[in-house]
């Protein structure tokens, strides 16, 4: 067994912050100790002046997704090593099915078996869409296949959208098997109004993005779906909220003893919707779209109050020449953005080095929270005897431009080009074995560890 210590850095848990050194051996945390303790390993990892956090967990990516006309640029080694460069070491991808008729199954099996070629560990969300039959049935293989969480859509009619009935229908089942619904949550009445509006005043095209999914289209839906989770006392996550008002919505949920969960990405705590009054406004056209600033610093308000649970990066790769394609219409064109590995350091310069957040709960957001619900905590999202050695090691006092041609991502441009970020991984351990050495990232190999859901505990 190959022993590894990680020594003099300010260890940060979701727990904890302070100064410690971590034993790794045989892919799992052997201890933490005081820095003062002497160690023994085959390999030590000098963090002082450094801060070591849990391997980032990111909850919400699309790799090598197949759907409508635009396919994602990643693939499985690609995506997961850009993960790893950017200290995620366990991703959750999601089983969408590509068009209508393909069963879920079907999609979630093919997902899996494209998935051995991950770098780092995985799983799968499955998914339910239209005129899927025998649902229970459905979720019961799914869990038999080690899957707990199933996401279902409000948006994308004839392609993805089901019924309220068919959200009451998932979210009871899944309840019996300790599971979890995630929900992304637009009206599309609301949403297809606002297009049809936008079309006819000539305003479909991106330029005009922020105006074609308005903020009143994800109140209701996340209204109407938080009804049914009261209604069932099931719980319910809601995946990329973009407004203070749909986690205030949860918020009000909870006060009521509905176990409702919030998550977002980097995007929506950075980059407002003057974005798409630049030239190739394109780039940034994601779903729902960028909001206003006054939106942004309302929703960053709310994760310092700690009503936000996760952020997941919502990675979708495409390049520039996809996203240019069909800028006329926002309706056909690629909706998403690349950011799987600038998830970590854009989340900690915009909450952690500009001082709203501390280190635990940047790590809670970025990890810890991901693992609880998904069934994976205690094995990942944390430092701890016994987890699995997954480590990322910041220096809080570098800086670092970023720049698409630096990054691991199978596009040509970043949403975030020419920013200064900080908290950029400096070495990055993968169950032990050393991934990133002084900023240096280095292929294992297809090593990922497919990873089984337990019981979710979706208590708060």
């Amino acid at each position: 067994m190959t022993k590894t210590a990680v020594v003099g850095g300010t260890v940060a848990t979701e727990a904890w912050a302070g100064l410690a050194s971590v034993l790794v051996s045989d892919g799992r945390i052997e201890a933490v100790v005081s820095p003062e303790t002497r160690v023994e390993a085959d390999r030590i990892i000098d963090a002082s002046g450094m801060v070591v956090i849990p391997g980032g967990v990111d909850p919400h990516c699309h790799i090598g997704q197949p759907l409508g006309d635009y396919p994602m640029l990643d693939d499985f080694p690609s995506g997961t090593l850009a993960a790893l460069a950017g200290g995620t070491t366990t991703i959750i991808d999601f089983a969408l099915p590509p068009q209508m008729g393909v069963h879920p199954l079907e999609i979630l099996d093919r997902r899996l078996d494209e998935a051995t070629a991950s770098r780092c560990d995985y799983t799968f969300h499955g998914c339910i869409n239209p005129g899927t039959e025998d649902i229970p049935q459905v979720i019961a293989d799914m869990v038999e296949r080690g899957l707990r969480t199933v996401k279902l859509f409000t948006t994308y009619r004839d392609l993805l959208m089901v019924s309220s009935y068919v959200v009451r229908q998932v979210m009871a089942t899944l309840k019996e098997h300790d599971g979890l619904t995630y929900v992304h949550a637009e009206a599309n009445p609301c949403v297809e109004a606002a297009q049809a509006h936008a079309a006819e005043l000539g305003q479909i095209d991106a330029s005009g993005m922020a105006s074609t999914r308005p903020e009143e289209c994800e109140r209701d839906a996340v209204s109407e779906v938080l009804e049914i989770a009261e209604d069932l006392s099931a719980p319910v996550y809601f995946v990329h909220q973009s407004t203070p008002q749909a986690v205030d919505l949860c918020v009000d949920a909870r006060k009521r003893g509905v176990r409702a969960f919030s998550e977002t990405c980097p995007h929506y705590v950075t980059l407002d919707d003057s974005q798409y009054r630049r030239e190739h406004p394109e780039k940034w056209v994601c779903c729902p779209p960028l909001r206003s600033r006054e939106t942004l610093e309302a929703l960053v308000r709310r994760i310092e109050s700690g009503f936000v649970d996760t952020v997941g990066s919502d990675h979708c790769c495409y390049d520039t020449g996809q996203k240019s394609e069909r800028a006329d219409d926002v309706r056909v064109m690629p909706n998403g953005l690349p950011g799987i590995e600038t998830r970590l350091a854009v989340t900690y310069t915009a909450l952690v080095a500009s001082g709203r957040i501390g280190l635990s709960r940047f790590v809670q957001l970025t990890s810890t929270n991901a693992a609880r619900l998904n069934g994976l905590f205690p094995r990942k999202g944390t430092i701890a005897p016994g987890s699995d050695s997954d480590l990322v090691v910041l220096d809080p006092s570098a800086s670092r431009t970023v720049s698409a041609r630096d990054l691991h991502m199978r596009t040509d441009y970043s949403p975030y080009e020419g920013r200064t970020v900080k908290g950029w991984p400096v070495h990055v351990l993968a169950r032990g074995e050393v991934v990133v050495s002084d900023g240096e990232l280095h292929d294992p190999g297809p090593v990922g560890r497919r990873l089984d859901a337990g019981p979710i505990d979706a208590s708060r």
